[in-house]
């Protein structure tokens, strides 16, 4: 069952989270000045691994990184193996960048 968590965009922090409870699952980013999006770790907090809390956040990132018109740059191989399995997300990565 997909819990509909909503995406945060914590600027100050540079990382994309939800809050679920006390709990802050995240995606780490950096932005560069010239539309380019660096994902570069996510952390789930255990108590909420296998749940795919990690899968839904990846997604909504995504989402907003293509309405954002940013090229993203996946670093987390987690981010990685995301666009790996829906290679539909492949559009996003910026032009000269292998996903394994």
């Amino acid at each position: 069952m997909m819990e509909n968590y909503k995406l945060i965009d914590n600027v100050a922090l540079h990382q994309y989270e939800f809050r679920i409870g006390d709990l802050i699952p995240r995606i780490e980013y950096i932005k560069t000045k010239n539309g380019e999006i660096y994902l570069t770790h996510t952390e789930v907090p255990s108590a909420l691994e296998g749940k795919g809390v990690g899968s839904s956040l990846v997604r909504l990132a995504l989402e907003d990184i293509e309405r954002q018109q940013l090229r993203l740059v996946p670093l987390c191989p987690f981010v990685a193996g995301y666009v790996q399995k829906h290679p539909e997300w492949k559009r996003l990565v910026m032009e000269g960048v292998n996903i394994a």
